[in-house]
Order: C-alpha cells, then sequence, then structure tokens
C-alpha cells in the first residue's frame, strides 16, 4: 500500500507538470472534433497556447526565468521545424493565417511544452543531480545534437554515435527526485530514455489528432515509427542540458533576499 501511495503522490506530481502539455493535446482534440469559428484552426491554437502561458506566469505556476527557458525553446524548436518542413520531412496541412513558410507558429509551443514539463517537474519533484558532468563537455554535446537534427539530411547521420557519447558523458550521473518527503534516484541516462519514450507516445496522440502529419500519415493515420523514440530521446536530453545549466547557475548565485518565486 505504500508503494501505491507513493505512486499516486508521483503521478500526481507528474500529472501538474504537465499542465501546459495536457492543454495542448485537449486543443488538438476539441479543435478537430468541434470547428472553432473566424479563423483556422492553427491560429486558434495559437491564440489558446498564447493565452495558455500568460495564464501559467500570472498565477505563478511558471516563474519568470522558467518563462526565458522556453521561449529559448520556442525559438530552438520553430528553427528545426522550418527545416524540417522544407526537407518533408513532416508537414502542417492546414490553412493558417500564423503560418510562416509552412510552418503554424503554435508549433512552438509544443517544444517549449517540453520545457516547461522539465521545469515544473524539477521544482515539485526537487530534484537533484549527483556526479552532473563538467559544463565544457555538456555544452557541446548538447549543441552536436541539436546540430545533427539539420546536417543528417546532408551527411551521415551520427544520432547512434551521439546516443553512445550520452551514455559516456552521463554514466556515473544520477537525478535525485522526492516524493511525498521520501526521497528516489534513477540513472539520469534511464529518465532520459523514459522521458523519450512518452514523448513518442504523446506524438502518436497528436498526429491522430493533426497537429501534423507524417509523409506516409497523409492518406490515413498510422503509427509514428518506433524509431522516432530515438529522435526524441536526443532531443529531450538538449532540454534537460539547458534546462539543467539554468538551475545548476541559479543555486550559484549569491543569494539576494528576494523572493525566488519572482524569478
Amino acid at each position: 500500500m505504500r508503494a501505491v501511495k507513493q505512486l499516486i503522490h508521483f503521478g500526481w506530481g507528474q500529472a501538474l507538470s504537465c499542465l501546459f502539455p495536457v492543454v495542448i493535446f485537449a486543443s488538438l482534440a476539441l479543435t478537430q472534433i468541434f470547428p472553432l469559428p473566424f479563423l483556422p484552426r492553427y491560429d486558434w491554437l495559437l491564440v489558446i497556447c498564447v493565452l495558455m502561458q500568460l495564464v501559467m506566469v500570472r498565477a505563478g505556476l511558471e516563474t519568470k526565468d522558467e518563462l526565458k527557458v522556453i521561449t529559448l525553446f520556442h525559438i530552438i524548436g520553430l528553427a528545426l521545424e522550418l527545416f524540417k518542413v522544407h526537407m518533408g520531412s513532416w508537414s502542417y496541412p492546414d490553412e493558417g493565417y500564423s503560418k510562416i513558410f509552412g510552418v503554424p507558429l503554435y508549433s512552438g509551443f509544443m517544444y517549449a511544452s517540453v520545457a516547461s514539463y522539465l521545469c515544473q517537474a524539477w521544482r515539485r519533484l526537487k530534484v537533484n543531480l549527483v556526479n552532473w558532468p563538467p559544463f565544457l563537455t555538456v555544452v557541446p554535446l548538447a549543441a552536436a545534437i541539436y546540430v545533427n537534427f539539420f546536417t543528417h539530411h546532408y551527411w551521415m547521420d551520427v544520432r547512434w554515435i551521439l546516443s553512445g557519447l550520452v551514455i559516456i558523458v552521463f554514466w556515473r550521473a544520477w537525478v535525485t527526485y522526492e516524493v511525498n518527503q521520501v526521497r528516489y534516484r534513477m540513472p539520469l541516462a534511464l529518465s532520459f530514455v523514459l522521458i523519450g519514450f512518452f514523448i513518442w507516445i504523446a506524438e502518436n496522440i497528436a498526429t491522430f489528432f493533426g497537429a501534423w502529419e507524417y509523409p506516409n500519415q497523409a492518406d490515413a493515420w498510422s503509427l509514428v515509427h518506433l524509431g522516432k523514440v530515438s529522435s526524441w530521446l536526443l532531443l529531450v536530453i538538449v532540454s534537460f542540458l539547458i534546462v539543467a545549466t539554468l538551475k545548476l547557475y541559479k543555486e550559484k548565485l549569491p543569494h539576494k533576499g528576494i523572493d525566488d518565486s519572482k524569478q
């Protein structure tokens, strides 16, 4: 019973941390079933995402520093979307006033929602990192992973080499977290795999509701290829490294006697 109780507490913390992604999925489903008037669907999704972001900040669910990280992820994700759509990796077939080069602006919020989850889960579960690799190792690795999303269209895909480097770099790294005043720990590499797998599940839900479509889904929806887990795994690593770097940097700053919740 204690294990069940702890699992419920953990699940509740995860659910609260997933508030932004849940709103996005709910909006995708509702706008697919009940078309809204006046604006195309992609534009309504953008309006909903912007309003949700404002609510999150105004309600204190996200801090100002977390908003900066989330905005960075919006830009990173949008740049990736522009390139991938141009290369034909996937498409957004519906019309929309907020589309730029075939990419609706709401798509950046789907990446930002991953950062939102990481920031909130970090705070709610009181995450701590053990044996975190040096900054000069983490940053080039994250940059190489992100760049490979672009360069593999013109050169060899080195994702498996990068995955091997991740295992080597984070072999001794652990993440500890707290559930109902009990601390647990997990190998950091395993946490990457688990988050990447659940994002792949979320991707299947998103494509089912028409968030975007892959070439093999043009005629009818089909399951996203399991190989996409590796792509999400690497993207999660980039996301986690950026969030972790910010959190570790903030911890090293001298206390200024102000309310940290406003930062």
